[in-house]
């Protein structure tokens, strides 16, 4: 199968893992930040986990350095349309970006102007490619509960006007899910959708947690509901989607090698899952690059990418004009 040619849904990218590094360098010369190497291929190294980390922590430290040049209006609006234009360059029709809004307030910047901010780079994006998308707040773990409902409460005024979810992500404990239940619930009450990052380091009961606690609709990952039961059952019986990242998930050791990932093993039997990169720079791939890597390990069907493709249409946090063009894009292509 011709895979770039084929329409694309993306429902789990990271905003601060998604840079251009020629942009980095732009960002950091302009505004004074200092970086390690301001050569392209020196500064990659920095930037790009390698296959063989040794954790999801380690992954994690990817990120330091482009928060860094993430830190006023223009730079925020700027890196958010590259990266819509990057997925739209490969056939991308639909994706949701994600970004903790807190890490880019080191400068000064407010958490309403950050999140109006990437808006408006998504925007300008929309306006000039045949894309379109959605934003999702991310709290991190790592902060306090008392942050979470900031981000809750900021974000509130931009719900249907570009941002549709909350997301928990970072570092993952077990038993995560209690801490938050608190702003999480605020936020389905004010209208927020909930993807939830868990399951990525070998807990499966945050899975579960996740759903019962939390409301997921979504789950980041999901990986080790393999081991547990469960975690399993419930994701099967009540439709919970997988954002699954195969690339990512060899960097943080989710699972050793591509043919060991369970994305098909769940596909075939009902579990909904998607194919998303999780962080284009950070994992150093792309749509077109993580499908056919699943593709390579598994053989997809056609029918097997039209199904991942419609659980993804179906999973986006957004609204039936949208879903119904996704759906005709396709339809399009094989028609």
């Amino acid at each position: 199968m011709n895979f770039l040619g084929l329409p694309k849904i993306e429902l789990h990218c990271h905003l601060d893992g998604s840079l251009r590094v020629e942009t980095v360098i732009d960002i950091a010369e302009k505004e004074g930040v200092p970086l390690p190497a301001y050569n392209q291929e020196e500064l990659k190294k920095e930037l790009v986990a390698p296959l063989e980390c040794e954790s999801l922590d380690e992954y994690l430290k990817r990120f330091f350095l482009p928060n860094s040049v993430m830190q006023s209006r223009e730079s925020l609006r700027r890196i958010t349309f590259e990266l819509f234009e990057d997925a739209a360059k490969e056939n991308v029709k639909y994706m949701e970006v994600r970004f903790g809004p807190q890490l880019h307030t080191v400068k000064g910047l407010s958490l309403e102007e950050v999140i109006q901010s990437v808006i408006d780079g998504m925007r300008e994006a929309e306006s000039q490619y045949e894309i379109k998308g959605n934003i999702i707040l991310s709290c991190l773990r790592s902060m306090s509960v008392e942050s979470a409902f900031e981000v809750v409460e900021k974000g509130r005024e931009f719900l249907g006007k570009g941002v549709v979810a909350i997301d928990l992500c970072a570092a993952e404990q077990a038993g995560f899910s209690e801490k938050f239940a608190e702003p999480i619930a605020l936020a389905r009450e004010y209208g927020y959708r909930v993807t939830i990052h868990a399951g990525e380091t070998g807990i499966g009961k945050n899975v579960l947690e996740a759903v019962e606690l939390l409301g997921a609709e979504r789950i980041g990952h999901g990986v080790f509901i393999k081991d547990d039961t469960e975690a399993y059952r419930k994701v099967k019986e009540t439709g919970v989607v997988l954002e699954m990242c195969p690339t990512s998930n060899i960097q943080t050791k989710a699972v050793q090698q591509f043919s060991e990932h369970p994305i098909y093993t769940f596909h075939k039997d009902g579990i909904k899952v998607t194919i998303n990169t999780d962080n284009r720079t950070v994992s150093d791939t792309t749509m077109q690059k993580e499908i056919g890597l699943v593709n390579e390990a598994f053989h997809l069907s056609e029918e097997d990418y039209r199904q991942i493709y419609v659980n993804s249409v179906e999973a986006a946090f957004t609204d039936e004009e949208t879903k119904e063009w996704c759906l005709a894009q396709y339809k399009k292509k094989y028609s």
